[in-house]
């Protein structure tokens, strides 16, 4: 951009700081009219029951019964095509084997794989996991990004220009896509933090290719390591977190963005972005980078963590905002469904526990315990609730990630590289069902004005 003197700059400021208080000014809305017009603030009511918007056969998330008419919260289950998350967990990893590529089939195409099937899925990912001639050069290193979730939204949209028929919405079309995608994010988001360090962080540059005979999780991890090395038990706990973030049900905000997204007749590419730029935000995806941010400040702050007292308080000036990021919130405690329980927490816990063991991170791992049991408690002694709260799938994905290395740069991406199986599967199904286009009610506050010409207004 051309630069401006400093005069010009000064007055541009003071111009955007008051057309600033003007749209504070002029678009708060007064919030008894939410309860006036009945309106369903982000598409929930006051129980934390969400508007039914549509029908899927993908996800199902459950949280509570209806017992005459009342809503009762219930260990929260979560539901891939009719089985049950703790059941296929339970299932691959009895077999000893990596459950991701199985997850993807699972919710893509409607049933798991037998061995001839899942062979045959692996395979294609495989050949798939590629990027057309130049792309890493010309896209990712020649324009490196500080943030990780803009390059993959930039670089999703850049492939776009690279597919012979990017605006074909047929099945088979998008299907082909939807593969494509899936095989290339981790290299998206892989590369595109190789490309940040070097440039930003004048670290060596150094890129892998994946290996065609590895699966999702095994491939991160060797192309993300200078030495390409990670044990068995490394490669498990990526492996399940992919599965367990794969899919949350239509409901959740970036499969909601891809279901409107795709109800406009858009392309893949744009749905895909879009559902990106909905994950970026620290509400969804970036919880788990502010968890561990969170649990940083605590080890600094806290002499004694093994102490109740001591952290019970600190969770006291989280809330009341004396401590960590001021913004009042407990990262990874609580969320928009489930109240009891999340069932990916639980699942997740089991084998965090055994990697922190095997990284010699006990301690780390006692203190995610003891703030798992106190933050509800903390919770419901500052503020007033209307559900009970727990630990999310983020409370500890996070630390994972950190147990393996992972930059923080790259939390919310590797979302991204498990929940795009579920964006994909959603934007097939709202092809599928061709449903009419997304368009919820808004009901305008402002009262009707008289219009003056130019020279009459002060």
């Amino acid at each position: 951009m051309e630069r401006v003197s400093d005069s010009t700059t000064n007055d541009q400021d003071q111009l955007i700081s008051k057309w600033s208080e003007l749209v504070n000014e002029s678009n708060v809305v007064d919030t008894e009219l939410y309860k006036k017009y009945e309106v369903k603030r982000g598409l929930r009511d006051i129980s934390g029951k969400g508007v039914l918007a549509g029908l899927t056969r993908i996800g199902e998330v459950h949280s509570y019964v209806l017992d005459e008419g009342e809503m009762v919260p219930v260990p929260g289950r979560l539901i891939y095509r009719g089985y049950d998350i703790v059941d296929l967990v339970d299932g691959f990893r009895s077999e000893g084997r990596f459950g991701f590529e199985e997850a993807t089939f699972l919710l893509l195409f409607g049933r798991l794989p037998n061995s001839s099937e899942l062979k045959d899925f692996e395979g294609v990912l495989g050949e798939y996991r590629r990027l057309p001639p130049g792309f890493v050069r010309d896209m990712i290193m020649k324009a490196p990004s500080r943030d990780m979730m803009n390059v993959l939204a930039r670089t999703v949209l850049a492939l776009y220009s690279y597919d012979p028929d990017p605006d074909d919405i047929s099945i088979a079309n998008v299907v082909r896509q939807s593969i494509q995608l899936i095989a290339t994010f981790p290299l998206l988001a892989v590369y595109g933090y190789q490309a940040y360090s070097h440039f930003h962080g004048n670290s060596s540059l150094i890129i892998h290719s994946p290996d065609p005979a590895l699966g999702t999780a095994e491939n991160i991890l060797h192309m993300l390591r200078p030495d390409n090395n990670y044990t068995r038990l490394e490669a498990e706990l990526l492996d399940m977190s992919l599965v367990l973030h794969a899919e949350h049900g239509g409901g959740n905000n970036s499969t909601f963005t891809a279901h409107v997204v795709t109800s406009s007749g858009s392309d893949t590419y744009s749905v895909i972005a879009a559902a990106l730029g909905s994950l970026k935000g620290p509400r969804h995806g970036g919880a788990n980078k502010k968890v561990v941010q969170m649990f940083n400040c605590m080890k600094e702050e806290i002499a004694d963590w093994e102490d109740e007292d001591l952290v019970f308080d600190y969770l006291g000036k989280i809330l009341t905002k004396q401590a960590f990021d001021r913004s009042g919130l407990i990262y990874g405690i609580g969320h928009a469904v489930y109240s009891v329980s999340d069932p990916r927490a639980l699942v997740f816990k089991k084998y965090v526990e055994k990697l922190a063991e095997s990284k010699g991170l006990e301690k780390e791992f006692q203190l995610y315990n003891l703030v798992e049991r106190l933050a509800p408690k903390a919770i419901g002694k500052v503020r007033k609730m209307y559900k009970g709260v727990s630990a999310n799938v983020d409370f500890y994905s996070g630390f994972v990630y950190q147990m393996l290395g992972i930059p923080e740069e790259l939390y919310t991406p590797l979302f991204a590289v498990a929940r795009i199986t579920g964006w994909c599967s959603h934007r097939m199904e709202e092809i599928v069902n061709q449903g009419k286009i997304i368009r919820p009610a808004y009901k305008s506050t402002e009262p009707r004005r008289k219009y003056l010409g130019l020279q009459s207004r002060s």
